[in-house]
């Protein structure tokens, strides 16, 4: 709760496979039905730091070229051949696609 900076507890049956997408520190939104949390959403979109991918050789930076890599929060997504680790990132976190470097 960011009002009171309570922390709700939530059953791990309703973050199911969202809880790929959350990051430490992040602000999710909560959807309650008779004061039970029914669902849970990450922002979308929101920035990611890529912390692991392979490197980016000389060549492999074609139109197209993509390649997996993991972000902080330790989902996996393809991304542009030319990011490397370290990079921000904007994620649908919906979609789970890559939308644009962050600035």
């Amino acid at each position: 709760d960011s009002e009171t900076f309570e922390e709700v507890v939530v059953d791990s049956k309703v973050v199911d496979d969202k809880e790929k997408w959350i990051d430490e520190g992040m602000e999710l939104s909560l959807v309650y039905f008779n004061d039970d949390v029914i669902e849970v959403n990450p922002p979308n979109p929101y920035v990611y730091t890529i912390i692991e991918t392979e490197p980016t050789f000389k060549g492999n930076t074609a139109s197209g070229y993509s390649k997996p890599a993991t972000l902080s929060c330790g989902a996996v997504i393809n991304v542009p051949g030319y990011l490397e680790e370290g990079d921000m990132i904007k994620v649908d976190t919906m979609k789970a696609d890559f939308l644009e470097r962050a600035k």
